[in-house]
């Protein structure tokens, strides 16, 4: 593993870390009509359990 030459400054170290930041997971609206919930994609909605927009209404328990 490389190993520096040199310390590296305070500022350096912090703005390379201010990269480093958290970003807010996107959410979309559930597909069940009756739900209206926030759901992340590609999971199964917290409140009502369906998965996806199928016509069969897939749930997951």
């Amino acid at each position: 593993m490389a190993v520096p030459k040199r310390k590296m400054s305070r500022s350096n170290t912090r703005h390379r870390r201010s990269a480093w930041k958290a970003t807010v997971v996107q959410t979309s609206k559930c597909a069940n009509p009756a739900c209206n919930g926030r759901v992340v994609s590609h999971r199964a909605c917290a409140e009502c359990g369906q998965y996806g927009a199928r016509g069969e209404r897939r749930q997951v328990l």
